[in-house]
């Protein structure tokens, strides 16, 4: 019953077209979720690039996260395995200065309590970014994504707090080197014992 309960949910959001009057290139979600999964990468939103190829983090970002993960491709895009719930469902736009728009509110106001109560109960939740942060921490978030995510041990072992991997993120990244030394070595191992 919840295979189809979450099948059918999947569909309707795929065909979901809330936002497409405020998008400029139009609504088209991506995510990906099976019954099976045992890993989640609640990030922002999808890219102009993800949303020209429907396939989530098939950009630079992606590259950086999967490293940062300590997996391939394979296992990255294995649906069995990994679930990709994004914040925003669909490509937001650009502000005036070319940085990505905040994800539409529309899609956790309609979708997203709704999906994680059908979803299976994943043994690793990746929290990417300030909104995804604030959805699935709540209360608990810092007041900066740099708190929260430095905050990562008070998390517990099911929930890590990332910063977005793009490369907007390379100066936070020199200015933090306890993210890849500290982090990076938990955040693969937890995704390691999750998989296997």
């Amino acid at each position: 019953m919840a295979r189809k309960s979450l099948n059918v949910l999947l569909r309707d959001i795929r065909a979901c077209r809330l936002c497409a009057p405020h998008l400029e290139h139009g609504a088209r979600p991506v995510l990906r979720v099976s019954p099976t999964a045992k890993l989640c990468i609640a990030g922002q939103a999808p890219g102009l690039r993800v949303h020209k190829s429907g396939i989530p983090y098939s950009d630079p970002s992606g590259d950086r996260l999967r490293a940062w993960m300590g997996i391939g491709q394979d296992i990255f895009y294995d649906e069995r395995l990994v679930a990709i719930v994004p914040m925003g469902f669909c490509f937001p736009g650009y502000d005036a200065g070319g940085a990505d728009l905040p994800p539409r509110p529309e899609c956790v106001r309609n979708w997203h309590d709704r999906l994680f109560a059908v979803a299976p109960r994943f043994d690793l939740v990746l929290v990417i970014g300030h909104y995804a942060h604030r959805y699935h921490l709540k209360d608990r978030i810092g007041k900066s994504v740099s708190e929260t995510v430095q905050a990562w041990r008070d998390y517990g072992p099911e929930i890590v707090p990332l910063p977005h991997p793009s490369w907007r993120n390379n100066g936070w990244l020199k200015k933090n080197p306890w993210f890849e030394k500290e982090l990076i070595p938990h955040l693969r191992a937890r995704v390691q014992a999750a998989l296997s």
